[in-house]
């Protein structure tokens, strides 16, 4: 895991697409292998052995809400909609609707690696990379193949996944089911009968078909998802759902004709969120809030042209949805409906050029992007009479924004480099930040439909190379986000608030806007050697002091962490292959003290965990795997209430299974 370019081969696989530019060398990255993805049930896990890389919340994405699963890197403002973009094979993973990423979409089995990009992603990767880029590649296998795994373990889970390739490795099925009826979230003596446990149960099917038309690779992948979980507390669970699909066609650049790719993709998903109110002492709750569906579509182009030394391209993104919902609950029934939402767009061309000099290698590109959000409305009715009683119509924004990168690489030696790059991007607000109010136990955050978009800009520094067998790369950078979203205190419970209503005692009113500036400074290192033939150790170390500046708009921000921002992050592991048929997989991750609010008030401890796996193999065709996440019981706080009361991850989690193979 350092911070030298993948190589990529030049073959076709089921998902067409060009291998990496040159140009990739200069900036800061990080290669996910194959066997670290598949030793997980979900990928999001694995990604978390890079340390910046995490989901908006300490939980993942096996028990987290969906919408608090949007992922973002180097801890400079985490969000519950992700401050990074998700791809699988080009095609924009995160939900149309919030941003976040449903991961139980994507099966760790079918991909043959994950490369993280760090930085703002002008150029190739355009809006939403603001932090960084995820790339999930598909595998590529080399034989017809089909692969069963069964798993069981504490707590009621169960997990079943199979996978099929075949007519020549042109098909590829996946699909797993996956359930876990979890633990309460809230210990000890606070408590009461207002909690229970957090439990998943998900589906997750997936088909890709690739072939080749001469020159041409082509390819089709379309899946579907659905996963219901509980909240923690009674009467709180969210469903969601929803499918994709991509077209892909790609030819490689030979004999001096350019190489180019063309992809088209939809995403369709829906969202059921339903929230309580917890009484005084949690003796108990009460229906607070049911988002009953969230209907969205997103649609995609983008289209690429490579030479030798450039790169051109296009793309464009459209998202519509709504939130429908039944609230303000009075004797015991709801009295009012709302519906919010609107369409957003974002189109953009770029091009990036680089030129290789014997060690040297220059790298510049530049991005013109057009957004707009419109048909914004917000309309609350009395379900008795039918009477409207809110009817807001925000007029529509729409914008162009320039953004840019460059860089340079110098190899001193074939075992080390020294390379800089400097980079901006933007991120629009989603359809949920713009439109969609939520509920979490007493706590309210309001929609503000007039959001303008983040703006990032960041330079970095950064050494690497090897050293006697030993892969290493630090990085040095500094980022300032401007036009920040994030979820502001604006009113205190018990109290009546224009809009949102009634917020009970224990409780916060807060609202997306955008709080003028965080600034970061950081420091990144990974090191990684085969000690033996038989032994593999890797470290990394993540540190970001980021601060916000409020501004005018939320000056009681103004030298205050970003919610859910730790300063140190670091996470080390080995596979050790102990015999022929025996191998051991340990990981540890370390995060330090993080705020759980935006007035720094609820601090969340630190914590270490560490998750051991033990693969033994049969035969040619049956593996035996023992995995226990959490080994060590330790206490993970994940959240803090306004009255003090928190809550964990699971403790120690015990896993064994099975994986067949024919």
């Amino acid at each position: 895991m350092f911070d030298a370019p993948p190589t990529v081969d030049a073959v076709v696989v089921t998902a067409p697409r060009l291998p990496d530019a040159p140009a990739a060398a200069v900036f800061s990255s990080v290669q996910i292998e194959p066997r670290l993805l598949s030793a997980r049930p979900r990928v999001d896990d694995a990604l978390k052995s890079a340390p910046g890389a995490s989901l908006f919340r300490r939980t993942g994405s096996g028990i987290a809400n969906p919408t608090t699963q949007g992922l973002s890197l180097r801890s400079i403002a985490p969000s519950g909609a992700g401050r990074a973009l998700v791809t699988l094979d080009g095609a924009p993973l995160n939900d149309p609707f919030g941003g976040w990423v449903i991961w139980t979409q994507v099966q760790p089995a079918t991909l043959g690696g994950a490369q993280i990009v760090r930085g703002a992603g002008a150029g190739p990767f355009g809006a939403g990379a603001l932090t960084g880029v995820v790339r999930l590649q598909t595998a590529d296998g080399t034989n017809d193949d089909l692969q069963l795994e069964l798993a069981g373990g504490d707590e009621g889970y169960g997990r079943a996944a199979v996978l099929a390739r075949g007519a020549g490795r042109r098909l590829l099925l996946a699909g797993a089911y996956e359930r876990f009826d979890g633990e309460v979230p809230v210990r000890g003596p606070r408590r009461g009968a207002a909690d229970t446990a957090i439990g998943l149960e998900s589906t997750g099917l997936s088909a890709a078909f690739g072939d080749q038309l001469g020159d041409v690779a082509v390819g089709l992948r379309i899946a579907g998802w659905r996963e219901k979980r509980g909240a923690g507390l009674v009467g709180a669970d969210s469903v969601a759902s929803g499918k994709s699909v991509a077209v892909s066609a790609a030819r490689l650049a030979e004999d001096g004709r350019p190489g180019w790719r063309l992809q088209a993709w939809a995403m369709e998903s829906d969202l059921r969120n339903g929230s309580v109110a917890t009484a005084a002492g949690r003796t108990g709750t009460t229906p607070a809030n049911d988002q009953y569906a969230t209907p969205a579509q997103g649609y995609g182009l983008n289209a690429a042209l490579r030479g030798a030394w450039w790169e051109i391209g296009v793309d464009g993104r459209l998202f519509e949805g709504e939130s429908r919902e039944r609230f303000r609950n009075m004797g015991g029934a709801f009295t009012r409906t709302r519906v919010a939402g609107g369409q957003a767009s974002v189109a953009g061309l770029y091009g990036e050029a680089w030129r290789e000099s014997g060690p040297l290698l220059l790298t510049a590109g530049a991005r013109l992007d057009r957004w707009s959000s419109s048909d914004a409305k917000r309309q609350e009715r009395d379900i008795a009479t039918g009477g409207l009683v809110l009817d807001e119509r925000t007029a529509d924004q729409d914008g162009t924004t320039p953004t840019a990168r460059a860089g340079v690489r110098y190899a001193l030696a074939s075992d080390f480099f020294l390379r800089a790059a400097a980079y901006s991007g933007f991120r629009p607000a989603t359809l949920n930040e713009l439109h969609r109010p939520f509920r979490v136990g007493n706590d309210i955050t309001e929609a503000n439909a007039g959001l303008e978009p983040e703006r990032l800009f960041g330079g970095e520094l950064g050494a690497g190379g090897d050293l006697a067998g030993l892969a290493w790369s630090v990085t040095a950078f500094a980022t300032r986000l401007e036009d920040a979203i994030a979820n502001v205190t604006i009113g205190v419970g018990p109290g009546t608030f224009p809009v949102a209503g009634f917020v009970p005692a224990g409780g916060v009113l807060r609202q997306r806007q955008n709080v003028g500036q965080i600034e970061a400074v950081g420091l990144e290192a990974e090191a990684s050697r085969d000690v033996t033939d038989r032994l593999r150790l890797r470290a990394a170390l993540s540190a970001t002091d980021a601060r916000v500046d409020g501004g005018g708009q939320a000056a009681q921000l103004t030298g205050k962490r970003p919610a859910q921002a730790p300063i140190w992050t670091a996470t080390a592991g080995g596979e050790w292959q102990m015999g022929e048929r025996l191998t051991a997989a340990l990981d540890l991750r370390y995060e330090s003290g993080r705020w759980e609010d935006d007035l720094n008030t609820r601090r969340l401890s630190p914590a270490l965990t560490a998750d051991l796996r033990l693969d033994a193999t049969v035969s040619r065709r049956a593996r035996l795997f023992l995995a226990v996440d959490n080994l060590f019981d330790a206490n993970v706080e994940t959240a803090e209430t306004a009255d003090g009361v928190e809550s964990f991850a699971p403790g120690r989690l015990v896993r064994a299974g099975i994986v067949l193979r024919r």
